[in-house]
């Protein structure tokens, strides 16, 4: 019995022996896997509108240095041999400064400007001469433009007009509108204007229903009327009888009323230029009227040379389609004296030498 109690207990000592020669396995660590970083929620914030321009305006021009006079704004010029004006033309701006009251002449062409503010305005009420060309404005306050009793030339040309400016000064002489997106005229604009001598509306979107037989009412010194490029059939009502020159180029009239041309005894230089113009739409005489220099009928439909004045100086008749069997000779006759003719693209091959 304790034999076999010793060799029992000897095998258990060399099996001991034996695991403790051995290295000892351990389990290797699992890696552990990364923690993943926290998205932290993006504040919303309301987006500003796409600009409606690709890129963004040009910077104002820096201030210039400093003036001799006190009141000149910094972002404009005061020349000092020149008190009276104030030029601050083509400068990026997008705001008209405050103009002081010595201030007659003001120059604010080529800008960014979209409105005039009151405020600029107020104490600016000896203004004979304001340029507003080339800016971006829709509309102007009646406020502003009752504050300048003494205004004479208002040029506004190139901008985004939608209608002739209301409360216009009575003792304005020259309004150039031109180039705006006028399609509208208010009632009586213009009865105040007795001393206005030139009305320049051409390239807008002036239709035959904006002008009423009222229309011109109180104009009753305007020399010079430009309706050209817009969208006429018709030949517009009641122009002043005063008038001496008349521009209706590139519309789409098609005929002219009887004696139309009757009524303006001073009226020496009509352009109709690029209408549709036919003989049927052109009554005998038209054109036959006693003052009348230079008549301009390019680029229509005509195909005979219509009766005119002896005392036309000149005519142009180009690219018509105007036919004749006349020799030399009675052609000459039949322009009296005309000391300029152009009749370049017609049918006149046919004419005998």
């Amino acid at each position: 019995m304790r034999s076999s109690l010793c060799w029992l207990l000897t095998l258990l000592l060399l099996l001991a022996s034996a695991a403790q020669g051995q290295p000892t396995r351990r389990p290797r660590p699992r890696p552990r896997p990364r923690p993943r970083p926290r998205l932290r929620p993006t504040p919303s914030f309301p987006q500003p509108d796409e600009p409606a321009e690709p890129t963004d305006l040009p910077p104002p021009l820096p201030p210039g240095p400093p003036s001799v006079f006190p009141d000149c704004p910094r972002e404009c010029y005061c020349p000092p041999d020149f008190p009276s004006a104030l030029y601050c033309d083509s400068r990026n701006l997008r705001k008209v400064p405050v103009i002081p009251p010595r201030i007659h002449y003001l120059y604010l062409q080529n800008n960014f400007i979209t409105e005039l503010p009151v405020e600029s305005f107020r104490n600016a009420t000896g203004l004979r001469w304001v340029n507003l060309d080339n800016n971006r404005i829709r509309k102007v306050d009646q406020r502003v433009l009752e504050k300048l009793p003494s205004l004479a030339f208002l040029y506004m040309e190139k901008n985004q007009l939608e209608e002739v400016p209301a409360a216009l000064p009575r003792n304005l002489e020259q309004l150039r509108l031109s180039q705006n997106q006028i399609s509208r005229i208010p009632p009586g604009v213009f009865s105040k204007l007795e001393n206005l001598l030139l009305l320049d509306l051409q390239h807008n979107k002036l239709s035959d229903g904006v002008f009423k037989p009222d229309t011109f009412q109180g104009l009753k010194n305007l020399m010079q009327l430009n309706l050209a490029h817009n969208t006429l059939r018709k030949m517009p009502p009641k122009v002043p009888s005063a008038i001496h020159q008349l521009y209706l180029d590139s519309n789409r009239i098609e005929a002219i009323p009887s004696g139309y041309f009757k009524g303006f005894p001073n009226l020496a230089f009509i352009r109709l230029n690029y209408n549709l113009l036919s003989d049927r739409g052109l009554p005998k005489n038209s054109f036959n009227i006693s003052n009348l220099l230079v008549l301009h009928l390019s680029h229509n439909r005509i195909s005979s040379v219509p009766a005119i004045s002896n005392r036309l100086e000149h005519l142009y008749l180009n690219n018509n389609s105007i036919e004749t069997h006349m020799t030399f000779k009675e052609y000459l006759t039949s322009l009296g004296s005309v000391l300029v003719c152009k009749m370049a693209q017609n049918v006149y091959e046919d004419l005998l030498v």
